[in-house]
């Protein structure tokens, strides 16, 4: 069962309860990227509001890190961020000797670079790959993700050989495709869906846009309600192959001014860390900037991952965003990464919702709540 809305933290009770008794946990996930650089120009990417101070992360800066991971506790690495992985040297290295240590990997990429030999090494070391593409259509792929023409060729090749790839070893791998959606994208929406068919990946997903607390990418939060009959239109057209799922739990709570949070504190950094592809360790991607400076809690490539959670300022920093100095409704911006899981943790510190031990098979990718 793929899990592609709301969070899996519920598998992980030991660790919330520890937490809840003021432990000092580790993360049981770590969003990362491995460089700021990309090679598009996606007009909705959150990344141009993330610039902090460069440091180039290398292959000795990951293989110490992964090691921290291991031994720390750390349950998976997802490679996305704020940066196209793949461009590094560090890249494929980073995804085999992670899982090499035990680590479930997981990438985010707009496949640009994601050629046969590549596909072959990395392919049976993921838990998924998901593509980055949002829009069906090559002109619509241009403009929206500031691509060359024969980008979307390239990359409609690569998806399909990393499709067959995974079914001809029976890989573990699951193949997707993300739409990062703009209401102003809608008329994408239904190519996309029969793209993502039409390749036989295993799944397509549609989530909400970010945009940061002054609203510098112009989302039209307002408009998300006019789109929902096209995307229940899109979900419709899954099959047992190829699943079409709209985050529902997060469009459905785009008003006008943008996602109104249920919650002031913010709970989740212990369990669900970012770290920026210059190496920089921050609570979530939102707080990347260099102006967000208080916030910031380490770099590794200047100081060892365990050292930097071992670390009064980042404790400091933990504890700062879960009292009631800071509100997350007035100072985050839209539906963050750890946006579920405070959901359910703010429910459950209120006493809205109990911890109870989940029943039934673990849903893929339990690592990455």
């Amino acid at each position: 069962m793929i899990e592609l809305d709301g969070t899996k933290i519920g598998w992980y009770g030991e660790r919330v309860k520890a937490w809840r008794r003021g432990e000092k946990i580790v993360p049981i996930t770590v969003d990362m990227a491995l460089t700021t650089a990309c090679n598009l120009n996606c007009e909705y990417c959150y990344g141009r509001l993330q610039e902090n101070t460069r440091h180039v992360i290398t292959k000795a800066h990951m293989t110490q890190f992964l090691d921290d991971c291991a031994q720390m506790g750390v349950k998976g690495v997802s490679l996305v961020s704020d940066g196209e992985s793949s461009i590094s040297p560090a890249f494929e290295h980073t995804i085999n000797y992670g899982a090499s240590l035990g680590l479930a990997m997981a990438v985010g990429t707009n496949g640009l670079l994601i050629g046969k030999k590549l596909a072959e090494s990395i392919i049976p070391n993921l838990s998924y790959m998901r593509f980055n593409i949002s829009a069906g259509e090559s002109n619509r792929y241009m403009e929206i993700m500031g691509a060359h023409r024969e980008d979307f060729t390239r990359v409609i090749h690569n998806i399909r050989g990393c499709v067959a790839y995974k079914r001809l070893g029976k890989h573990k791998c699951t193949i997707g495709m993300q739409m990062v959606f703009m209401p102003k994208y809608e008329d994408q929406v239904l190519p996309l869906a029969h793209l993502a068919l039409e390749l036989g990946v295993d799944y397509l997903v549609i989530k909400h846009c970010s945009d940061d607390e002054q609203g510098s990418l112009g989302v039209d939060y307002g408009g998300y309600e006019k789109t929902y009959a096209t995307l229940k239109r899109a979900e419709a057209l899954s099959t047992r192959r190829t699943l079409i799922k709209v985050k529902w739990s997060k469009i459905t709570e785009c008003g006008a001014g943008g996602a109104v949070r249920s919650y002031k504190r913010c709970y989740g950094v212990p369990f669900i860390l970012q770290i920026s592809g210059t190496g920089l360790v921050a609570p979530c991607g939102m707080l990347f900037n260099s102006r967000y400076k208080r916030y910031h809690m380490g770099n590794i490539t200047q100081t060892r991952f365990k050292h930097i959670v071992e670390s009064k300022v980042y404790w400091e920093v933990i504890k700062y965003l879960a009292s009631g100095k800071f509100d997350a409704q007035r100072e985050c911006g839209s539906l963050c990464l750890q946006h579920s899981v405070n959901k359910f943790l703010d429910a459950l510190v209120e006493g809205d919702v109990e911890l109870q031990k989940p029943e039934g098979k673990p849903p893929m990718h339990k690592e990455f709540i």
